[in-house]
């Protein structure tokens, strides 16, 4: 734990895969005030409300992804025993952010500050605002506000969700021993759905299963 009144280590890590895969192609490194920092995330619900009833059940829908705010502060003066060139710090921070030319779009990043979970994330917004300059106009002091929204490539997305629901639509991969009346059982608790499953998935012969295979189970009642 760090001593009371310093600040935290802010690393931000750039990559150009969605994966996430491979080294980071930028880095960004400061300091930022842990007061100043904010989690926030939605969940949304459908709301459908029938004619003539006073209120309404809510379901739900999905959870949006969760925006990261923090600030921090870049420091020129030497005050805090870290002279700062800030406009070279406001310069990386938004290379590593931002545009990447190699893959046409903003770089997939990775936050890391204190004790927080590394967060998966792109770009959502970003702000400047210089607070002190030199005679000649250099900047001395400069404030980033920026806002990260959450990020993850599918098949981290799906074990993170871990989307077991029978309303939801399932893909299985054929093993040896593996029957369709199995896998109705796992998936909709009722063994019997098989023929619904089979007609959905064009099966002639539901009783002899192709090692390989997939398998789509869709939102049966």
């Amino acid at each position: 734990m760090s001593d009371r009144g310093t600040l935290e280590r802010l690393l931000i890590l750039a990559y150009e895969r969605p994966d996430y895969s491979g080294s980071p192609v930028g880095q960004f490194e400061a300091y930022v005030n842990p007061n100043e920092i904010t989690i926030s995330y939605e969940i949304e619900y459908d709301g459908a409300q029938g004619a003539g009833t006073t209120n309404s059940r809510m379901t739900f829908k999905r959870a949006k992804p969760g925006d990261l705010s923090l600030t921090f502060f870049l420091d020129g003066t030497g005050a805090n025993g870290r002279p700062t060139d800030v406009q070279a710090m406001v310069e990386l921070f938004q290379t590593v952010t931002g545009y990447s030319g190699n893959i046409h779009r903003t770089s997939y990043l990775k936050v890391m500050w204190g004790r927080i979970q590394v967060k998966r994330c792109v770009l959502k917004s970003a702000s400047i605002t210089y607070k002190l300059f030199k005679p000649s106009g250099v900047p001395l002091r400069a404030v980033i506000t920026a806002v990260f929204t959450d990020n993850s490539d599918d098949q981290t997305r799906v074990a993170l969700a871990q989307d077991q629901s029978p309303d939801l639509t399932h893909v299985r991969m054929v093993k040896a021993g593996d029957t369709l009346p199995g896998f109705c059982e796992q998936i909709y608790g009722d063994p019997r759905l098989y023929l619904k499953v089979a007609a959905a998935n064009g099966l002639d012969d539901f009783r002899h299963l192709i090692p390989g295979t997939k398998l789509f189970f869709p939102p049966l009642e």
